[in-house]
C-alpha cells in the first residue's frame, strides 16, 4: 500500500484547486438533484407523473452508489487528475442528452450514465483534497471541497426550479453541462498530479469496514439522509398544497432554504473540529423537528413561517452532510478513497431510498403523512450518532493489525 504525501507549503493555486474541486462537487450533485426542483415541468413536459420523475433521482443514486464502490476496488490506482477528467466530460455528456430528450427512457438513460461518473468522482474527490494540501490544512480542505457538496444539496434545488419556472427545465440541464465544462478547464489548469497509489481491492474494502465506528456512521447516515431525501425531494409539490405560497413564489423559499444552507455550511466548519457529535446530533434533532411540524401543520401556514421553517431546515442539513463526511475522514487517514467509497454508496443509497419511499408515500398517502414518517425517522437517528465514541481507533491501526495477521 502506498499512502499520498501531501505538499509542504500552501500555495495560491492550492487554494484555487480546492475552489475548483468544489465547483466541481457543487455540479455533480446539483446534476444528482436537479429533477426535486424540477418534477412538475419536466413531467409536464414529457407527459409523465411527477413520481416517475423522482425515480429518475432514486435510480440515479442508487447506480452512485455502486459506482463509487466499483472506483474504489478498481481504479484507485489509476491517476487522479486524468480520472476526474474523464468523469467531468462523461458528466457534461450527461447534461447535454438531457437537456434535448424528447422521451422519458432517454432522460433515464442520461441519468444513469451522469450517474456511473457521480459515484467514481465524489468517491475520490476527498482523497485528492487530501493529497494536494499540507498535512494541516487537510481540514479546511475537506471543509472547502465538501461544502461544494452542501452548497448543491442545499442550493442546487432552489436554482434549479428558478430557471426551471423562468427559461425552461432544460436550460437547468444547459447550466450543469457548462458548469461540467467550466471544472474541466479547472481541474486542466489548477489540480496537480497526483501519481501516488492508494489501497485498493475488496481486502482493503474488507478492512475498512471491520471498523464499528464507520458502520455507526454508515447506519446513521442512511437512517438520516433516507428521511431528509424523502421529505425534500418532494418539498415543490408540498409549497404548492400551501395557500399563502404563491407559485411564483416557491423559488424565493427554496433560495433562502438555499442561503441558509451555506450559512449553515460556514458555522458548520467553524464549530465542528471542537463540537462534532453536538453539531450533528443537533442539526438531526432540528430537521426532526421542522419535519414533524410542516407535517402536522396542514395548509393554514403563513407564508413568513414557511420561510422561518425553511431557515431552520438550511442551517441544519449542513450540519448534517458536512458532520459525517468529516467524521468518516477523521479516521480515514491512507484508506481515504474505500472509506469514502463506502460512505457515498451509503449516502447515495439513501437519496435513493428517500425518493423511493417519498413517491410511495406521496402516491398511496400523502405529503404531509410523509413528513411525520421522515421526521419520526430522522430524530432515530441521534441514537446512532449519541452511540459513536468521540476518540476512535483510526482504519489505518485496523489495516496494520490486519496485515501483520497475515
Amino acid at each position: 500500500m502506498t499512502s499520498e504525501k501531501s505538499p509542504q507549503d500552501m500555495t495560491l493555486r492550492s487554494w484555487l484547486a480546492l475552489f475548483i474541486l468544489a465547483l466541481s462537487t457543487f455540479t455533480i450533485v446539483t446534476t444528482e438533484l436537479a429533477p426535486v426542483g424540477l418534477l412538475t415541468p419536466i413531467a409536464e413536459g414529457l407527459s409523465v407523473s411527477e413520481s416517475a420523475i423522482g425515480m429518475t433521482v432514486s435510480l440515479y443514486a442508487w447506480v452512485g452508489a455502486l459506482s463509487a464502490l466499483f472506483a474504489s476496488v478498481f481504479l484507485g490506482n489509476v491517476a487522479k487528475k486524468r480520472l476526474l477528467l474523464v468523469l467531468t466530460i462523461v458528466l457534461c455528456l450527461s447534461n447535454v442528452i438531457a437537456a434535448t430528450v424528447n422521451a422519458y427512457m432517454v432522460l433515464l438513460a442520461a441519468r444513469l450514465l451522469g450517474a456511473l461518473a457521480h459515484g467514481a468522482f465524489w468517491a475520490m474527490i476527498g482523497a485528492t483534497a487530501v493529497a494536494i494540501v499540507p498535512a494541516r490544512y487537510i481540514g479546511v480542505a475537506t471543509s472547502i471541497v465538501f461544502g461544494g457538496v452542501s452548497a448543491a444539496s442545499v442550493f442546487g434545488v432552489p436554482v434549479s426550479n428558478y430557471i426551471g419556472i423562468h427559461f425552461g427545465w432544460r436550460q437547468a440541464f444547459w447550466l450543469m453541462a457548462v458548469l461540467s465544462v467550466v471544472a474541466f478547464a479547472g481541474i486542466t489548469l489548477l489540480v496537480p498530479q497526483i501519481i501516488t497509489k492508494s489501497a485498493i481491492g475488496l481486502g482493503t474494502l474488507k478492512s475498512v469496514l471491520k471498523s464499528s465506528t464507520l458502520w455507526k456512521i454508515y447506519s446513521a447516515t442512511l437512517l438520516a439522509v433516507t428521511a431528509h431525501f424523502a421529505a425534500f425531494t418532494y418539498i415543490e409539490p408540498w409549497l404548492h398544497t400551501q395557500n399563502s405560497i404563491a407559485t411564483s413564489a416557491i423559488p424565493a423559499v427554496l433560495f433562502v432554504y438555499g442561503i441558509a444552507g451555506l450559512a449553515g455550511n460556514f458555522l458548520t466548519g467553524v464549530v465542528i473540529d471542537k463540537y462534532l457529535k453536538a453539531t450533528v446530533s443537533v442539526s438531526v434533532l432540528l430537521i426532526c423537528a421542522v419535519l414533524m411540524f410542516l407535517g402536522l401543520s396542514g395548509v393554514l401556514l403563513s407564508g413568513s413561517v414557511i420561510f422561518a421553517v425553511m431557515v431552520v431546515w438550511g442551517l441544519a442539513v449542513s450540519g448534517v452532510f458536512v458532520g459525517f463526511q468529516t467524521w468518516v475522514l477523521r479516521i480515514a487517514e491512507d484508506t481515504t478513497f474505500p472509506a469514502s467509497a463506502i460512505y457515498v454508496s451509503f449516502f447515495n443509497t439513501a437519496i435513493g431510498l428517500g425518493a423511493s419511499i417519498g413517491a410511495w408515500m406521496v402516491s398511496a398517502f400523502s405529503v404531509p403523512l410523509l413528513y411525520i414518517v421522515a421526521g419520526a425517522a430522522i430524530g432515530l437517528s441521534v441514537l446512532l450518532v449519541v452511540a459513536i465514541p468521540t476518540r476512535v481507533i483510526s482504519i489505518q491501526t485496523i489495516l496494520d493489525k490486519t496485515y501483520e495477521s497475515n
